[in-house]
């Protein structure tokens, strides 16, 4: 594409424009400038063209091209071209050129009457077409040969009328042509015509102003001449010429004849419109390579272009008048060979018989098929018979030179098998079919093997096609009964053997044995078939062994493999199913697939018993739970009992340990938050009285007794997260049957202490329950399963490569499907909406609190000094993660009431205090209930003011108030002395069960949705009889709202792991901040 630019600071050499035209077309040109005739002018200072587009006479547009030459302030014109009838050097090229000019004024599009009064001025006076001037002519001359040229040339004069109306010379020639675009007082057509001729001469400068030589002249030559006899010049003969005659078609010819020798002589032979001519005489016309003849015959001078351009061989053939003798011998192979050609490139005459026809039989495809040791080959080739000779050639690659080689015929051979040969390829056709499906190509052994056995028996229609097949792969068989999975097992040293077998996995083919790690490497490499080294091939696109092959992908990713074993450890009971359902099983390890298929199916084999010392009524789920539990503890295997808050699995669990205790187990470590420790003690002796339970609650240290001694006689242990971390040692000193480890939460950071601490407590059985398995990212499911069911997923960084990234980051459904299906045997959760039908409806609610116009003012101010200092963290995310949520948890707090953030604002007052404190004393006032959650103990205690100046009273709860006073403010609020109960979202978020509330007020959104949802269902929860209202209240155009959606998204990836939905989320990331802050 050219380069344009402005035609600013453009400027023509002084006496430019009257050098280049004439007065009358300058007058006119300047008229159509000041009228605005003139759009789209650009300068290309590349090439150095000024091009644009000018409204004619007949109100239409020309385009105007002027070549400049020169700087940019001192141009010069070297020609000009325009559409109109005049063609060249016309009014709207100096119209083009003055409304370059920049200091001509800029110019409106013209008005109608304008055009229409300009047009009819035209048209009356024949402005465009009227060119004027004295006629011009050109005489065509000879030069004898000499010297230097062994032929005549011809030469050209231009001529023009003298004062008595004869030809003369004088006042015009080529240098006056060549150096001058102003046609001054000749005809401008013509003239313009004239010095197109002289300017397209290479190289050209007319040392002699008088002839221009034939010999020299450009390409363009004869469509200049030609557009100069249109121009009305005039063609004259001069000096030994009578006439002058252009010819029309112009051609080369080969002309063969028998030669004294008996062989054969060539001639060129030049034919003028259907003609022969004498080669005597003939001269070329144009350089560098000629491209037409001038021939003086009889006084006539005849010229003309050649219709097909010549070759270099054949012009000196013509020019030199030589004949080619070809001697009786090689007439043979020159008949097959070479004649064929020449007649596909140039006119060829000869007398019948004088070569004998080659008898060729063909064209005929031939497919080529060869194994080697290491791959194989397909090779498509053309054959021919040439006098009972065969010859071929390779179909693409080489030019095809051969004088027997039919072009057209091979194409259509080729197009006629093409279904053949995309078949063989296995490419689907391209721009250029042929092409591509003809190369030759390596194909691997087995697929030669296919080739030869499966594909080649389809073309059996195609009956002119050869294939040719080497001893090699004509060897190759297919398998009788292909690929047969087999699964035996082998006693695992580190296991019982009634217990857990590796899992040891065969392939055999009619009889032969195949390495299992030979089949996944083939598969891994996307082959569709596998050759034996026996010469038998089978299928590797089965599906079973595509299954095999992705469970043998993700049993390697996950550390679960070992050559062609599955180990023992590996507690993945949906991967052992799905291996073991692809073929056949030893008798040995027939009992263990059916385990393993109701495990995996997470449904137990039979429904157990409610233990007889279990004092409680289950409900339907809650007996489905236990005999989950049962078949888990009846298995050894752990798991995640992740059920909704307030469905009960605290009875569940107690069931299961009454079960266990009855039928000989030993005790059970139950490890709970301080905060409800307590509760457990309680629970035991409701739903289990006959089981001996003891509560610890200090150190070994501060004790008097220790710890082994104090749990002796115990069936139930309970203790806290804090001393299980402090006294591991001692507790890892019992022997205990089973741990329990409630409001599992706490040891979901695997790299802290406590949960190090669970992990490597020792018990056969371990169960992590809480109402939230993941509440930010997958890691914290991975770190319940790593205490529960180490085997299932033993490495952190395997997981998280395998599950957490495709899963968090690039949301593919089939990982997260995956997930879903291996987890499903160990983690049993149900919710509310699934289970109680009889829980009354919970609303909830998100009300937008607009800030003050003071508050409006304080936080607009401090966002935007927090986002310009956070976002300038964000490059180091991991290394100012505490300074960025330090800053994020102020504009929180800011949200809230700017008192928290600056004291000194606290008369600033806030919307939503006042906002909860109308609705509390409303609801008090009818006799409701209502639970108001915060993070902030600073909010609360401002709210406590409030409902103290409003004399309602209420209940408190925080991190600071001690077992007494914590269940002093529970038992208040159940019995209905307060109305109003003031939680901290950390203190209250678990352990509590309070459904004398029917609202509930969430003052300042969380991260985690889950601690929430937790806050929500202390009061919606069985025992719950009226309809709970829930309220999160906003602050508009805050961070809060941000923090609204970023818990959707959290709360979409629980669902997609934990619930099955179907959405994908992610935790806390910089790209979060940055949404936050926006």
């Amino acid at each position: 594409m050219k380069g344009t630019d402005s035609t600013a600071g453009l400027a023509l050499a002084p006496h430019e424009l009257l050098r280049a035209f004439n007065a009358q077309t300058l007058a006119r040109g300047e008229t159509y400038a000041n009228q605005g005739r003139v759009v789209a002018a650009r300068y290309d200072p590349v090439d150095g063209t000024l091009t644009g587009s000018c409204l004619g006479s007949k109100s239409e547009y020309y385009d105007v091209e002027v070549a400049l030459s020169g700087p940019r302030t001192g141009l010069e014109i070297e020609y000009t071209v325009c559409t109109c009838p005049v063609g060249r050097y016309c009014k709207h090229a100096v119209a083009l050129l003055l409304a370059a000019i920049p200091s001509a004024p800029d110019r409106a599009a013209p008005q109608r009457w304008q055009v229409v009064l300009g047009s009819l001025l035209d048209e009356m006076t024949g402005a465009d077409t009227d060119t004027g001037g004295k006629p011009l002519a050109l005489e065509f001359g000879m030069l004898p040969a000499g010297r230097y040229h062994t032929t005549p040339i011809a030469t050209l004069r231009a001529l023009t009328v003298g004062k008595r109306g004869n030809w003369i010379k004088s006042g015009i020639n080529w240098r006056r042509l060549f150096d001058t675009a102003d046609p001054g007082e000749f005809d401008r057509d013509q003239y313009s015509a004239l010095r197109a001729l002289v300017l397209a001469v290479p190289g050209y400068y007319p040392y002699s102003s008088d002839q221009l030589v034939l010999s020299a002249v450009g390409q363009s030559f004869w469509a200049d001449l030609e557009q100069a006899v249109e121009a009305g010049v005039t063609l004259l003969p001069g000096a030994q010429i009578r006439a002058v005659e252009l010819a029309k078609d112009v051609r080369l010819r080969l002309d063969f004849a028998v030669s004294d020798t008996g062989g054969a002589q060539m001639s060129t032979v030049l034919v003028v419109d259907g003609e022969p001519r004498s080669p005597q005489g003939i001269g070329l016309v144009g350089t560098p390579t000629p491209h037409g003849f001038h021939q003086l015959v009889d006084g006539i001078l005849h010229l003309g272009a050649f219709a097909l351009a010549p070759g270099p061989t054949l012009l000196r053939l013509i020019a030199g008048g030589e004949k080619v003798q070809i001697p009786p011998e090689a007439l043979s192979e020159f008949a097959v060979d070479v004649l064929p050609r020449l007649r596909r490139t140039v006119a060829v005459d000869m007398p019948e018989g004088l070569f004998a026809e080659p008898d060729i039989v063909g064209p005929l495809p031939v497919l080529s098929i060869t194994a080697g040791d290491v791959d194989g080959h397909v090779k498509w080739r053309t054959r021919y018979e040439v006098n009972g000779q065969r010859q071929e050639f390779d179909a693409v690659g080489v030019t095809r030179t051969s004088g027997i080689r039919d072009n057209a015929a091979e194409d259509a051979m080729w197009r006629a098998i093409a279904p053949a040969l995309e078949l063989i390829s296995g490419l689907s056709e391209t721009a250029d079919p042929l092409a591509s499906l003809l190369l030759s190509r390596r194909l691997s052994l087995p697929q030669i093997a296919v080739l030869c056995h499966e594909v080649l028996p389809q073309l059996a229609g195609y009956e002119q096609l050869i294939v040719e097949i080497d001893e090699r792969a004509s060897a190759f068989r297919r398998s009788v009964a292909g690929a047969q999975l087999g699964f035996g097992t082998a006693s695992s040293d580190e296991a019982p053997a009634q217990d857990w077998f590796d899992l040891h996995i065969t392939i055999d083919v009619d009889g032969h044995p195949v390495a299992l790690s030979a089949v996944i490497a083939e598969l891994a490499l996307g082959a569709t078939h596998m050759l034996l080294s026996n010469g038998v091939y089978f299928r590797l696109d089965t599906p079973e062994l595509l299954k095999l092959r992705s469970l043998i992908e993700e049993a390697q990713a996950l550390g679960e493999l070992d050559g062609d074993r599955v180990n023992a450890a590996s507690l993945n009971a949906t991967l052992w199913d799905e291996l073991l359902g692809l073929g056949v099983v030893d008798r040995e390890l027939a009992q263990w697939r059916d385990n393993m298929a109701r495990l995996a199916a997470a449904q137990p084999p039979v429904a157990v018993s409610t233990p007889a010392g279990l004092q409680a009524e289950l409900r339907d789920y809650q007996r489905d739970g236990l005999n989950w539990l049962a078949f888990l503890w009846d298995n050894g295997l752990g798991g995640v009992l992740g059920d909704d808050m307030g469905l009960g699995k605290t009875v569940q669990t107690l069931a299961l340990i009454s079960r266990a205790v009855e039928q000989g187990a030993g005790k059970f470590l139950v490890v709970a938050p301080t905060s409800v420790a307590s509760n457990w003690a309680a629970e035991c002796a409701k739903f289990a009285p006959g089981l001996t339970t003891v509560v610890v609650s200090s150190t070994e240290a501060r004790g008097a007794v220790p710890i082994a001694e104090q749990v002796a006689a115990a069936d139930i242990v309970v203790t806290t997260y804090t001393l299980l971390r402090i006294d591991n040692d001692k507790y890892r000193e019992i022997a205990w049957a089973g741990m329990i480890l409630d409001e599992a939460q706490f040891v979901k950071n695997h790299h802290s202490k406590t949960h190090q601490c669970a992990r490597r407590l020792d018990a056969p059985f371990k169960l992590a329950i809480t109402g939230t398995p993941m509440e930010n990212n997958l890691m914290e499911l991975w770190s319940l399963l790593s205490i529960t069911v180490p085997g299932l997923f033993p490495s952190p960084k395997i997981f998280e490569r395998y599950f957490r990234k495709p899963i968090e980051s690039d949301g593919e459904p089939g990982r997260l499907a995956l997930l879903r299906r291996r987890i499903k045997p160990v983690l049993l959760r149900r919710t509310k909406d699934q289970v109680v039908k009889e829980l009354p409806p919970k609303q909830e609610q998100v009300l937008a609190i607009e800030l003050s116009a003071k508050h409006r003012r304080i936080y607009d101010t401090r966002l935007a000094r927090e986002r310009q200092k956070v976002l300038g963290l964000l490059g180091e995310w991991e290394k100012n993660r505490f300074q960025i949520f330090r800053s994020l948890t102020l504009l929180r707090q800011l949200s809230l009431h700017p008192g928290l953030v600056d004291a000194e604002t606290m008369e600033a007052g806030s919307t939503k205090v006042d906002f909860l404190i109308e609705q509390l004393d409303q609801l008090v006032a009818e006799d409701h209930s209502a639970l108001v959650f915060s993070q902030f103990t600073g909010f609360l205690a401002i709210l406590r003011d409030r409902l103290d100046a409003a004399g309602i009273e209420y209940s408190y709860l925080d991190g600071s108030v001690d077992a007494r006073g914590r269940a002093q403010a529970i038992d208040d609020f159940s019995g209905g002395r307060t109305k109003v109960f003031l939680i901290s979202l950390k203190a209250g978020g678990f352990g509590l069960n309070l459904t004398a509330a029917d609202y509930c007020f969430l003052c300042d959104p969380w991260w985690s949705p889950a601690a929430e949802a937790q806050a929500v269902d202390r009061a919606h929860r069985i025992g719950q009889q009226r309809p709970v209202n829930v309220y999160r209240l906003v602050s508009e155009n805050t961070i809060e709202e941000k923090v609204i959606a970023l818990q959707e998204r959290k709360r979409a990836l629980f669902a997609a792991v934990i619930d099955d939905g179907d959405m994908f989320g992610t935790a806390i990331t910089a790209s979060d901040i940055r949404e936050l802050l926006g």
